[in-house]
């Protein structure tokens, strides 16, 4: 008998971009990436009003590679800032969208996947759903306590490719990976090392608003003391501290641009300031991945890199010499 194969549409929202996939189960048809300049989003207020905007987006390049929206079985936004849930495939409800239309847990580009998706199938009448969104939440609970009992550790993290190449790692190893102990990197605009305990991600770094290692574009964690003071100086308001630590902080604040290819380029053309800054980069992301070994006791199965810095040796390299004595080193580059 013959079995049935599944056309699915997924999307993929960025801050500057709208990736979109068409695959028959896990095989590719077809994959495009529309960037958005800074004029046609400057148009519009909020995240939320670009909708319609890359819906539009995402049909008409649809319609370019020949592709039927009509036969889509179904659609998968990325799942953006919701409140915390287990990891998992979940359907988009009105409760979700009202969450990520009204941005009541953050403003983030990822928040438009569900949202597209939504919109898409409404066109075409199909079912959609979102899978591990940046707020999947399996912390343990010795994990979310910190010095200050009005605050907690929150779990903010890239959850669609961290188990994405998790599960890659375990089947790379030769076992389940509810199985397995991992650490899984992720180098993209944002940074985050987790540790995967058996299927759940137990510990993991907030790599949106202020933890762990700093990154192209993110502050990463920061002494408190010297915060304190920046906030009560009166030189920024709270909108533009919350900037400086989630979108002009990091490579973008020392060195003017959060431009991979750029960065690499100065590096390589001899500029020692972009080049410490690059070290001191993968200095923080090797210190996060020990500390990360030490949740498991040193009994990790492997060290798992993967995001777009992934392709980078320059980076990659120093960051495998420091922690190599932890387990071995698996590098997925790119995106799951």
């Amino acid at each position: 008998m013959k079995v049935r194969t599944y056309s699915i549409l997924c999307i993929n929202p960025g801050s500057t971009s709208t990736k979109a996939g068409v695959f028959a189960d896990e095989r590719e048809i077809h994959v495009t990436e529309a960037t958005h300049s800074a004029c046609e989003l400057t148009q519009y207020v909020r995240l939320v009003d670009q909708c319609e905007f890359r819906k539009e987006t995402i049909l008409g390049t649809l319609k370019q590679a020949g592709i039927t929206p009509a036969d889509l079985d179904c659609i998968v936004g990325r799942g953006g800032l919701l409140r915390p849930m287990e990891s998992g495939t979940y359907e988009v409800n009105q409760r979700m969208l009202e969450e990520l239309r009204e941005e009541k847990h953050g403003a983030h580009a990822s928040n438009l996947g569900a949202i597209l998706a939504w919109l898409i199938a409404q066109v075409i009448g199909k079912p959609c759903f979102i899978v591990d969104p940046i707020a999947v939440d399996e912390l343990q609970e010795i994990a979310r306590i910190t010095g200050v009992p009005e605050i907690r550790r929150s779990s903010i993290f890239h959850g669609l490719n961290h188990k994405a190449v998790a599960r890659l790692a375990a089947q790379e190893i030769g076992r389940p990976y509810e199985e397995v102990n991992l650490i899984v990197v992720h180098l993209g605009g944002g940074i985050t090392v987790g540790v995967h305990k058996q299927g759940r991600v137990v510990d993991v770094n907030d790599g949106l608003r202020g933890e762990g290692p700093f990154a192209p574009t993110r502050s990463g964690a920061l002494p408190v003391w010297d915060v304190i003071k920046l906030t009560l100086s009166g030189r920024y308001t709270e909108a533009e501290l919350r900037e400086k630590v989630m979108n002009k902080g990091g490579i973008r604040a020392h060195l003017g641009t959060s431009d991979f290819q750029v960065v690499k380029q100065r590096v390589g053309n001899g500029d020692r300031h972009a080049e410490l800054v690059y070290r001191a980069m993968a200095y923080q992301i090797a210190r996060e991945i020990g500390a990360c070994a030490a949740v498991l006791e040193g009994r990790a199965d492997a060290v798992v890199i993967s995001g777009g810095m992934a392709r980078d040796r320059v980076l990659v390299d120093p960051i495998s010499q420091r922690v190599r004595f932890i387990s071995k080193i698996l590098v997925y580059p790119g995106e799951k």
